[in-house]
């Protein structure tokens, strides 16, 4: 099957993808750029189709055979030049193909369980997170300022199609966070915290606050009626990364919830 091909980086639709590599670009356009099949297949998966792919025509036969199929569904695929499809990605080794998708746009369930970022910078680390949160079924993540731009390649990558399966919101304020998160009981996870996380009644309306990587929460340790919960530690270890204590705790709240 043959493709148009893209030589030019003066190219329209080249140049909306390569917008899309910066914040602002994003906002403005209202869309992402995904890098690899298992992403793109995911926002597929998840109701958010790409507009538009990009590939390298020497990319490996799994790729062939994703654009060829993705082409078929209606998505407009073009052919791009090796070194123009480098300018679109991050990663050492890429695996020649990339898209732009919607922004998704995801309104936060109604179980009673929510999770609030506090300076956390790490992209590795906030994807995981993401991830986690999807999983154990959360209504909505929310982000103060601050914390790294959750829909960064790194981030989108780290989350591994997370980003399209729950509700990611970013305040503005503490006044904004009240109005979206509510009267829910709000847990701080912290290393050296009385409170042992399984001491928590998750059954009731929660959010799990988590803090950045070495400086903890910045903003919410501060807040009144925040209480400080902890996972217990053996061998010395003084504390997991963010992701790993969040998924912790999180998956506590899952247990309590069907038990």
């Amino acid at each position: 099957m043959d493709f148009v091909h893209i030589s030019s980086s003066t190219n329209s639709r080249y140049k909306l993808a390569r917008s899309l590599l910066s914040r602002r670009g994003r906002k403005k356009q209202a869309q992402l750029l995904l890098e690899g099949v298992r992403l793109i297949k995911d926002s597929i998966s998840a109701g958010f189709p790409p507009a538009l792919v990009f590939f390298d025509p020497g990319a490996s036969a799994e790729v062939r055979s994703f654009v060829e199929r993705a082409h078929i569904s209606g998505v407009q695929v073009l052919s791009l030049d090796a070194e123009l499809l480098a300018e679109l990605t991050d990663t050492v080794t890429s695996q020649g193909v990339v898209a732009v998708a919607p922004w998704p746009n995801i309104l936060p369930g109604d179980s009673g369980l929510s999770v609030l970022v506090d300076n956390l910078r790490d992209p590795g680390n906030l994807g995981a997170l993401l991830r986690s949160a999807a999983a154990a079924g959360a209504d909505q993540v929310v982000m103060l300022p601050g914390v790294t731009d959750p829909w960064a390649p790194k981030v989108l990558r780290a989350g591994m199609g997370a980003h399209f399966r729950v509700a990611i919101r970013q305040a503005r304020d503490r006044a904004q966070v009240t109005t979206w998160l509510g009267d829910a009981k709000h847990y701080l996870a912290e290393a050296n915290a009385a409170m042992l996380y399984t001491e928590v009644d998750w059954r009731e309306p929660s959010v799990l606050i988590v803090g950045g990587e070495t400086e903890g929460a910045r903003e919410t340790a501060e807040w009144p009626g925040v209480q400080g919960v902890a996972i217990p530690m053996q061998n010395q270890v003084e504390s997991l990364n963010a992701a790993v204590a969040a998924s912790v705790m999180l998956f506590e709240a899952v247990r309590q919830r069907q038990a």
